[in-house]
């Protein structure tokens, strides 16, 4: 066998590190909105934005669907996610909550930046405690390395995820979809969080 030419080596690992650099050159960028159209492997979706655009789904892409539940799901040993701002009083109010499935436990574990409102967090943790009161119920919830304490107002919105499948994906149904945003401009996205009964994804 004929060695390799220096220059075809040093073409191929320029190919390989501009590969490397196409995927660091995506990024983060959360789809919120309505769905007006797909064929199978393009979602289109109208955003909460009122812009169109079209998400490139992986082949084996996941579904699932996103219902209502109650304060009463909610009780210490309880893994959730609650987008939250902070409050006048220096406290944490949530904005909904999502109650996770057991399968789910420990799904983005922590304390960070949210950006279903400017200025909003996520804390995705277990209760440790719940303490009813008169403008809703606190809640101490830890994660590892930290603990928050928020308020959990009545009448926000609090969902968990049930089982779904691609015919949901109908013009109109509510959508919040995890994409990464290429360079290019192109999206694309692994799973898809859509809204039954009429449920608007409120993550």
């Amino acid at each position: 066998m004929q060695p390799q030419s220096p220059l075809l080596v040093l073409a191929a690992f320029i190919l390989t590190l501009a590969g490397v650099a196409a995927e660091a050159q995506t990024t983060a960028v959360r789809v919120r909105g309505s769905v007006t159209g797909f064929d199978g492997h393009v979602l289109a979706v109208k955003t909460r934005e009122g812009k169109d655009v079209g998400i490139n789904l992986a082949e084996t892409f996941t579904v699932l669907g996103v219902a209502a539940t109650s304060m009463a799901e909610i009780k210490p040993g309880s893994f959730i996610g609650a987008a939250a701002m902070q409050g006048k009083d220096g406290r944490l109010v949530a904005l909904e909550v999502l109650v996770f499935p057991e399968s789910a436990r420990g799904s983005n574990e922590g304390h960070y930046p949210w950006d279903l409102q400017p200025e909003s967090n996520m804390t995705n943790a277990t209760v440790a405690a719940s303490v009813d009161g008169n403008d809703g119920k606190e809640l101490t919830l830890t994660y590892k390395g930290g603990q928050q304490r928020i308020l959990v107002p009545q009448g926000i919105p609090i969902v968990t995820f049930v089982p779904a499948d691609k015919s949901l994906l109908a013009p109109g149904a509510q959508v919040f979809v995890p994409t990464q945003l290429a360079a290019d401009g192109s999206m694309s996205a692994a799973r898809v969080l859509v809204g039954k009964d009429g449920i608007k994804p409120p993550m």
